[in-house]
């Protein structure tokens, strides 16, 4: 790996798992058929094809494994597969603005409740929130087959089965109503919208990605159905809902947050945010292996 690259891993969370090069020979020894897929990039260290969603999918099954002691795991075809170090930073931030509500001691264990919108098929943010934290999980989307997905990894995992919880958000309009049941209360909700705001721009998006990769294979390298990549209105679209929606549940929610992919949205967060009446607001930086990212956090109390 080139200095730049391990200079750009260092700038994760400093307890993700994740801070130096993946150690592909404890991941074969974890998963033997992650072996199939090992090359050598171009700077002669091991690596895989990070266009192949195959070996993407099988690099995701053995971290899951090796550091998060999830034994079964697996997506349907052509379904987001996500970066794990990348989200693994965001729940770790999380952690940090939990903590400035406790003495600036992270909380730990079941007691602490996480509300993940859009959790997809692969179920990884409450995957790591509860092997890292003992936290908590409700999980919700509008995709019927990344739910049943969802709920699949749950029910096979003895480890995650009391911890999470899956729901289906009936109506794809709304964010958390619905889905949120009067009277219950979260410590925290979390987010990753779509980035894009039609499919066109999501494949642009896709032909991107593969070009600095170097490809120009047709394909998607970490996969993604229409509801993962895209939604009417964009990602600012999406935000502004969730906070017009986060004004019902003021007294039910300690903090919101969002991703926010890209910086110039910020501005159209922050008015939406200032209309809302919320009581703190903060922007939190994140550095993700090769971009940088950020989430917007919220609250009423």
């Amino acid at each position: 790996m080139d200095t730049s690259a391990k200079e750009q891993k260092k700038l994760l969370h400093p307890r993700n798992k994740h801070r130096s090069r993946y150690d592909f020979a404890l991941l074969v020894k974890t998963l033997p058929a992650l072996r199939n897929f090992v090359i050598a990039n171009p700077y002669g260290d091991e690596s895989i094809d990070f266009s192949d969603p195959a070996a993407v999918k099988m690099l995701n099954k053995a971290l899951l494994l090796e550091y998060y002691a999830v034994e079964h795991w697996d997506i349907p075809e052509n379904y987001l597969c996500p970066p794990i170090p990348g989200r693994a930073d965001y729940i770790h931030y999380l952690a940090d603005l939990l903590a400035e509500d406790n003495e600036g001691k992270v909380p730990t264990g079941k007691a602490i409740k996480v509300l993940d919108i859009g959790v997809g098929a692969n179920c990884v943010y409450p995957i790591i929130g509860h092997q890292e934290y003992g936290w908590t999980f409700v999980g919700t989307d509008i995709d019927k087959r990344a739910v049943e997905a969802a709920k699949n990894i749950v029910t096979a995992n003895a480890n995650l089965k009391d911890a999470v919880s899956i729901r289906l958000q009936n109506d794809p309009q709304r964010v958390f109503l619905g889905v949120v049941k009067p009277g219950e209360t979260f410590d925290i909700t979390m987010c990753n919208p779509p980035f894009h705001s039609s499919a066109e721009e999501a494949a642009e998006g896709s032909q991107r990605k593969l070009r600095n990769l170097g490809k120009q294979k047709k394909v998607l390298n970490f996969g993604g159905q229409q509801v993962e990549l895209w939604c009417k209105g964009g990602e600012v679209g999406l935000i502004e809902t969730m906070i017009q929606e986060s004004i019902a549940l003021a007294d039910q929610v300690k903090w919101f947050t969002t991703l926010v992919s890209k910086s110039a949205n910020l501005e159209a967060v922050n008015h939406f945010l200032r209309r809302s009446g919320a009581l703190k607001v903060k922007t939190v930086e994140m550095a993700q292996g090769q971009k940088v990212s950020r989430f917007v956090a919220w609250s009423f109390q």
